[in-house]
């Protein structure tokens, strides 16, 4: 008869559901305890293997229970946790101060990647700083996967920080990200590949990073910075700057230019240059042999 093995329990396929289900329960829950004491997440409880299905089956839920509640003191130890719903209301409310195109709380709630990204962020990065990685790294996969929006849980993000349409962009773990920051689709904030420790780049306050700009390495943007669309930044950027350009160069500060900008309107004529440069150089290897020839007479 075809049968399925998990932890030791046979799962017959003629077995009732509730049994079914409280074998699975059972069964997870045993391998769990005998292989992750060490952790020091779960809770102390015998197995009674002689029990009903349907006691099973709650020693089972009671176990688990028992294992999320030991997490979530210990990442209350290392990482308070805020009012989490407080929290995704003041973002809701953030999204509808910052986006023309936000009409309701609902529309905010179920269809910004942004909001959600950022969610799934502040519970994955809890759980790093209490060192659960593999759950935090999972979670903020899961999220990835559901958003097109990649946070490290690593990352330090300070309050109010918006991503705008949100497919593309990823934040590397060592990434720090000051207060009221904006962030437009395709972002990389990441490291060059040849840095060790702090690799990913610091933003101040107030900093906006448009669409596919690339800030890259542990450099620092000051505050009330913008990076324009498509821009490859590599080194530091001042306060109160406008960084545009591949690689990056700050063209604005203080609300004054930096340099002077192409004036479109009258563009260089490169050709017409170099021709008149050889006409120099030309009138300049005839006037010698003028007087080459004068010198002979």
């Amino acid at each position: 008869m075809p049968h399925f093995a998990v932890s030791g329990c046979v799962l017959r396929r003629q077995c009732a559901p509730l049994r079914s289900l409280a074998e699975i329960f059972v069964g997870l829950g045993e391998s769990l305890a005998l292989r992750g004491k060490s952790f020091g997440i779960f809770p102390k409880a015998e197995w009674n293997r002689d029990n009903t299905p349907l006691r099973r089956l709650a020693q089972g839920l009671s176990f688990f229970g028992g294992i999320m509640n030991n997490i979530k003191q210990k990442i209350k130890k290392k990482a308070p946790i805020r009012n989490p719903i407080k929290h995704l209301m003041n973002d809701v409310e953030l999204v509808k101060s910052r986006d023309p195109a936000a009409r309701s709380t609902a529309e905010v709630l179920l269809l910004y990647p942004g909001l959600h990204a950022m969610f799934a962020y502040r519970i994955a990065n809890r759980l790093y700083k209490g060192e659960h990685y593999f759950s935090a790294r999972c979670l903020s996969q899961l999220a990835r996967a559901f958003t097109g929006i990649e946070i490290h849980p690593g990352a330090t993000i300070g309050e109010g920080l918006f991503i705008d349409h949100g497919m593309g962009v990823v934040i590397g773990e060592t990434t720090e990200i000051g207060d009221n920051c904006t962030l437009y689709q395709g972002v990389t904030l990441g490291g060059t590949g040849k840095d060790q420790g702090k690799r990913h780049p610091t933003l101040g306050d107030n900093v906006l990073v448009g669409a596919g700009a690339r800030v890259l390495g542990p450099i620092n943007i000051g505050d009330n910075s913008k990076i324009a669309s498509g821009a490859v930044v590599l080194r530091d950027v001042p306060e109160n700057s406008t960084a545009v350009g591949i690689p990056a160069r700050v063209v604005r500060r203080d609300g004054a230019k930096t340099e002077q900008l192409l004036d479109h309107a009258n563009v260089p004529d490169p050709v017409a240059k170099e021709l008149s440069a050889m006409k120099e150089k030309l009138e300049a290897l005839q006037k010698e042999l003028a007087e080459l020839k004068e010198s002979k007479k």
